[in-house]
């Protein structure tokens, strides 16, 4: 099983903003900052999940990107 984490910070104003939270919605990121001008979301998945979160960011005015990189662990309850 494994797991990345994201944080992606966006800045935009009117539908650009209304447009970003829909798509965070989508991808089941959370908002974990928010100001009058921008948002940081939380999106956590596989890499390809993160990877189009970020893509589809990038038209509504992403500013930057922290990744945690792959952190994975093996299934069942005998490790090999």
């Amino acid at each position: 099983v494994s797991r990345e984490l994201a944080l992606v910070k966006v800045s935009s104003t009117g539908e650009k903003r209304v447009e970003s939270l829909r798509i965070a919605d989508i991808f089941r990121a959370n908002v974990i900052d928010s100001t009058n001008e921008s948002f940081v979301f939380e999106v956590v998945g596989a890499t390809e999940k993160v990877d189009a979160f970020i893509k589809l960011m990038e038209p509504l005015g992403l500013v930057d990107v922290s990744r945690t990189g792959v952190a994975a662990i093996a299934r069942g309850a005998n490790p090999l």
